[in-house]
């Protein structure tokens, strides 16, 4: 799967993306992470992308005409691939699992990152296919939401982890999250690992893990029960 991330600041998706799984993931050709600089589309002298708001506000709106022009090159390197542009957005649909395994269909995906105060509405519908937020907060750009993005997609695309297992357990997938896991040493501080995760009996363990995922949600999300 290829990522190609619109933003004025490549530098903070290249290094994140560089790294633990998706560094791994990207080096093996399992997934492709491009950051693209809106700044070498303007046509200013100053390569300047922004401008004061219509009717007043504070802040500076990022302008439709470089980043249009940036996304027409982009969407030009692969015209073939099956492809989703969203941009990351506080005013978006909020990203979950099913969001995720929703876009890990597509072959691509064109993530817009605002900044300053945001972009103008004309780029987000004209090129943008849908918002995404990834929280009920605001950040001071979209480049930490598209890794972000690009991380929790990632996971589900075949050979970037070792085994489907390692998502399909995982919170959300079955709708509850995830239950307590434990590892060496078996005590530590008094504190012990359940006896049933080392009494070899799977079909106990698997009950019990299925319990504890249920009084896990029931305690920290009753919304998803």
């Amino acid at each position: 799967m290829r990522f190609d991330v619109l933003t004025l600041f490549p530098e903070m998706i290249e290094n994140i993306a560089a790294q633990s799984i998706i560094g791994r993931a990207q080096n093996s050709g399992v997934i492709e992470v491009h950051a693209h600089n809106i700044r070498d589309y303007s046509l200013d002298k100053h390569r300047k992308v922004d401008d004061t708001p219509c009717g007043g506000g504070k802040g500076m709106l990022m302008a439709v005409p470089p980043i249009d022009a940036c996304h027409e090159a982009v969407k030009a390197l692969a015209p073939e691939m099956k492809t989703r542009t969203v941009y990351m957005s506080p005013c978006g649909q909020v990203l979950t699992q099913k969001k995720a395994i929703e876009l890990s269909s597509y072959d691509r995906l064109i993530i817009l990152c605002g900044h300053y105060e945001g972009v103008d509405r004309r780029a987000i519908d004209l090129l943008c296919d849908e918002e995404i937020s990834i929280g009920d907060y605001v950040l001071t750009g979209g480049e930490l939401p598209a890794c972000v993005l690009i991380d929790c997609v990632s996971r589900m695309i075949n050979g970037v982890l070792s085994d489907g297992e390692c998502f399909e357990k995982e919170s959300f997938m079955n709708g509850l999250l995830e239950y307590p896991q434990y590892t060496r040493p078996i005590e530590y501080k008094g504190m012990a690992v359940p006896d049933v995760l080392l009494s070899g009996d799977h079909k106990k363990i698997e009950k019990w893990r299925k319990e504890q995922s249920l009084e896990v949600t029931k305690k920290n999300r009753p919304d998803l029960i």
